[in-house]
């Protein structure tokens, strides 16, 4: 099972969240919401990216995440 990655870029104010190795990334997919989509060359998603993650304020201040995780049945 792969570990799932969670990486805040503060410069560029973006959110991460990868599923399988980042260096598998082949194709990228610009959604409507600001998010974009991260595909292998098989086209199986494989992570995603938020855009303006955070505002200003936040973001200069942020150290860590505060992430929640668990398995739904």
């Amino acid at each position: 099972m792969n570990i799932i990655k969670v990486l805040f870029d503060r410069t560029g104010n973006t959110l991460n969240v990868w599923f399988d190795d980042p260096q598998k990334e082949h194709v990228s997919e610009e959604t409507s919401e600001e998010v974009i989509l991260v595909k292998d060359k098989d086209g199986k998603l494989i992570g995603f990216e938020v855009l303006n993650y955070l505002s200003a304020d936040e973001a200069k201040d942020i150290t860590a995440l505060h992430v929640e995780s668990g398995v739904m049945n």
